[in-house]
C-alpha cells in the first residue's frame, strides 16, 4: 500500500515537460534612424578623387614665377632679390623622409661648390616653418626651405597635382628642380629626378650655365 505522504515519482510526461527549456522571444532589431542609414550610406559609398588641379608647364626660356614665402628663418623671401645669380628651386613631397633626407643631404654635399659657381638653393614643400627648421638642425641644412603650406609657390611652378599611391589618388607636392638663370628665365627642369645623385646633376648644370 502506498504511502499516502510520500509524493509520486514524476510521470514519463512530466519529466519530458520539465526538460525543455523555454524558449526566449527574439528581439526585433531596431529600426535605423535616417541619421544611421545616411552614416551607412556614406561609408559604403566610394572614394571621390580629387578634383583634377591643372598644372603649369614651364619651359626652358620662359619667366621664372615671381613669389614672395616664409623661409626658415622666418623671414620672408622675395624671388626678385634673387635676380643676376643662378638659383635651384626644388621641390619636395617631405621634410625627415627617406627619398627628401636624400635630396637634402646631397644638396648640402654639395652646397660649397654650388655657392663657388654663383647658385642659391631653395628647397620647397608645403611643410610648416616649425618642420622645416627641425629638418634643417637635424641634417645640418646651409640653404633656406620655403614653407608653401598653401602650394601657392608649387602650383606657379607647376609642381602642384594629382598624384597616385597605392591605388589612392591625392593632391600633392611632385619632386621637380628648376634652375632658374640670372636673367630670371627658367634655364633647365628636372621633371624625374633620383634624390641620391640629383645635386651632381643639378651641379654640372650650373657649372656649364
Amino acid at each position: 500500500m502506498a504511502d499516502p505522504k510520500k509524493p509520486k515519482a514524476p510521470t514519463a510526461k512530466a519529466s519530458k515537460t520539465a526538460a525543455v527549456q523555454p524558449t526566449t522571444a527574439k528581439a526585433k532589431p531596431a529600426k535605423a534612424t535616417p541619421a544611421k542609414a545616411a552614416a551607412s550610406k556614406a561609408a559604403a559609398a566610394p572614394k571621390t578623387s580629387p578634383a583634377p588641379v591643372a598644372r603649369v608647364q614651364l619651359r626652358v626660356g620662359d619667366p621664372a614665377p615671381s613669389f614672395s614665402a616664409t623661409i626658415t628663418d622666418g623671414s620672408t623671401l622675395h624671388s626678385k632679390d634673387l635676380l643676376g645669380k643662378p638659383v635651384v628651386v626644388y621641390f619636395y613631397p617631405r621634410d625627415d623622409t627617406p627619398g627628401c633626407t636624400k635630396e637634402a643631404c646631397g644638396f648640402r654635399d654639395a652646397h660649397a661648390d654650388l655657392r663657388k659657381a654663383g647658385a642659391v638653393v631653395l628647397g620647397v614643400s608645403a611643410d610648416p616653418v616649425k618642420s622645416h627648421v627641425k629638418f634643417t638642425e637635424k641634417y645640418q641644412l646651409p640653404f633656406a626651405l620655403v614653407s608653401d603650406s598653401g602650394a601657392s609657390v608649387a602650383q606657379a611652378f607647376g609642381a602642384w597635382g594629382e598624384k597616385v599611391f597605392m591605388g589612392r589618388r591625392y593632391l600633392g607636392m611632385h619632386r621637380m628642380t628648376f634652375l632658374i638663370g640670372a636673367d630670371g628665365k627658367v634655364a633647365r627642369i628636372w621633371d624625374t629626378v633620383k634624390p641620391e645623385t640629383h645635386a651632381a646633376e643639378v651641379l654640372a648644370a650650373v657649372r656649364s650655365s
